[in-house]
Formats: structure tokens, sequence, C-alpha cells
């Protein structure tokens, strides 16, 4: 289990700054891809964006929309530490997947094993976040870590690129339960009918109806094992299903997706801010004919009932009760502007 920053030693400190400079960097390229670059896609091919409706971010909700080409889709996992090969069966890491010149030379439609070289994949590199972009649309998962075949340390790399999930959702349901001491031995001990309402919790747990598709549940799954580890570790997932990218951290749960804003609106929040409207469109918005687009991101925050009892004894499931609960809502300024802070945006429960 990872440790929080006040129990690690000064260079353990260092490297925890370190990733996360690193990891925001990645951030802000993730939600480009996912999001802004997604939207601009359908209205560059003629198709109406169907923008995240309030009901799909309440906790438990299971509306869905159908998938789309145009949507930008992937899995990345970025750990502060190594993976351990202890997980290699249920995070499918090996040599053949690993990121070097002779297995990228087998993907289709990539030509950039032709320029490749072993330090474009260190995040130092000036150019990584472009060849990560660019490996982004292989199917599966993309893994970064600490690279363990360089002898400098706190050396940051995309060391695998198409990662399988194989953890069965039994076994990440069952992880989960005994952590909250709702079982002791195992997710059957209290008969059929509770072990589904456990599995159907650990993806309210994570942000997710129990009906998802595979992408979402491959992401919450891995999000999970990797609670294993005694470093942190963030995954990213982005769903055309759903619009929107997920983000799994010791930080809990976050959503990030775009809202449509509307010139009332935009006027008071501007006066809000204290800004100009001309100056908080050019910082926040992105626009495209008369829309006026922005980047939310709801944070959500465990309940009683999906933190571990502080007596530590084993209790009874209450089915009804939620998991997750709203904590925060924010816009977000243009990634390009580096200088604006997010801001509070009350929408979800807004009426």
């Amino acid at each position: 289990m990872w440790r929080y920053r006040e129990r690690l030693s000064y260079f353990e400190k260092l490297k925890r700054s370190l990733y996360e400079i690193l990891r925001d960097a990645l951030e802000a390229r993730l939600i480009k891809i996912s999001l802004i670059d997604s939207y601009f896609n359908y209205i560059k091919n003629g198709v109406p964006y169907n923008f995240v409706n309030k009901k799909e971010l309440k906790p438990r909700c299971k509306k869905m929309e159908k998938e789309s080409e145009l949507f930008n889709t992937f899995i990345v996992i970025f750990c502060e530490g190594v993976v351990s090969a202890q997980f290699k069966n249920y995070i499918r890491f090996f040599p053949y997947n690993s990121v070097v010149k002779k297995n990228l030379e087998y993907l289709a439609n990539f030509s950039l094993h032709k320029d490749f070289h072993k330090d474009l994949r260190h995040f130092e590199n000036p150019d990584f976040l472009n060849f990560f972009e660019k490996l982004l649309n292989v199917d599966y998962a993309l893994l970064l870590q600490q690279d363990p075949t360089v002898k400098k340390k706190n050396r940051y790399s995309l060391t695998h690129f198409h990662v399988k999930i194989d953890w069965p959702i039994a076994d990440a349901a069952e992880d989960l339960a005994k952590s909250l001491r709702y079982i002791q031995n195992n997710l059957y001990e209290n008969g059929e009918k509770q072990a589904r309402i456990l599995q159907n919790k650990l993806f309210e747990y994570y942000g997710c109806h129990y009906t998802v598709g595979g992408r979402r549940t491959a992401g919450l799954i891995s999000a999970q094992l990797l609670k294993k580890l005694d470093d942190i570790s963030t995954v990213y997932v982005s769903s055309s299903e759903s619009r929107a990218l997920f983000r799994y951290s010791e930080r809990g749960v976050s959503k990030f997706f775009l809202v449509k804003l509307p010139m009332k609106q935009i006027r008071s929040l501007a006066r809000r801010e204290g800004m100009t409207v001309k100056t908080f469109m050019s910082q926040y918005l992105y626009s495209a004919g008369n829309a006026h687009v922005g980047i939310s991101e709801a944070s959500y925050v465990y309940t009683e009932h999906s933190l571990p009892p502080k007596d530590g004894k084993l209790r009874k499931l209450e089915p009804a009760y939620n998991w997750l609960k709203l904590r925060a809502e924010l816009l977000h300024p243009k990634i390009e502007e580096i200088g604006a802070k997010p801001i509070k945006y009350h929408w979800i429960y807004h009426t």
C-alpha cells in the first residue's frame, strides 16, 4: 500500500515531487487528446458532438452513448515506481511488448520506428510527449514507470505498449471488499447474491455503472490492482461511451469532460472572476462557430461506506448507500494558458 508524503524520506519526497510534476504534464496532454482533439474531430467531420448530460456524472448512473471512432480512446498507466514482476499475469508487460525498435516495427501504420532511438522513450526527452501521443493509437494500454534498465535513478519512461489487463473482476471485487471489511476470506463467503452486489459496488467505487464497456472495466481493475504497490500510481481512461477522461489516483476519482457555456453564464463567470468577457473566453474557452466549450472536472470523494471502518471490524453490506459523492467541480483553463488557474464551476446539481 502506498504511503502518504509525510511518511516518506527526503529522497522519496523528491521522487514523489518529480512524479507529480511529470504527471501534470502528461495529464494536460491527455486532456487535450481525449477531449479537445476529439471535439474538433466531430466538428471537422460535420458530426454533432453529444455533450455529457448532468445525470451521467451523478454516482450510479447507467446512461451511456454509442461508441464513435471520432473520439480518441486509450488507457494509460503511470506508476511512481516499478511494477513488480509478480503482477505480470494480470498487467501483461513482457519483452515482446517493451518499447524498443524491433517491437515497434511490427505495428501497422506506425512509421516513427524508422527514427526511433531508445532515448525517445524517456520522459525527459523534449520529443517524448509527441512520441507518446503517436503510440496512443495502439490498442490496450500504455505503461509508464521508472525504467528498471537504466542506472539513473528517478528516470521515467514509456516502457511497454499493448499492455493487456487480465485480472478477474471477481478477484478485484474480493480485494476491495476485504480492505473495506465487508468480507474476511473470500468473495462468496456470504452467498452469491452478496458476491454479485460487491462486484457491482467495485464499479461504483470507481465512478462507473457495472454495465460499462471493456476499456473502463480494464482501467478500474488495474487501478485496484496497483493499490498493492508501495508507490502511488495513476490510471487514465478515455472513453467514447462516456465522452470523458477518467483519472484514478491516490486522490480518488475524477472525470474530465466538455461543457458548452451560454453567453449569459460566460458573462456571469467573467464578472465573478474579475475579468473581461474577452479575457475569460481567451483563457478558458474553445470556440467553434457559435459554440463556446470549456474543460470541466468533477472530482469525487468516498463515503463512510466505501472507507475502511475505524474499528477494523467486519461490517454488514448496505447496498442502498452510495459509495461515492461529488466533492468539487472545476472549470479548467485552456491547455496552453499555463498562467491561468482552475475556477469553481457548479453545474452538475445546479438547476
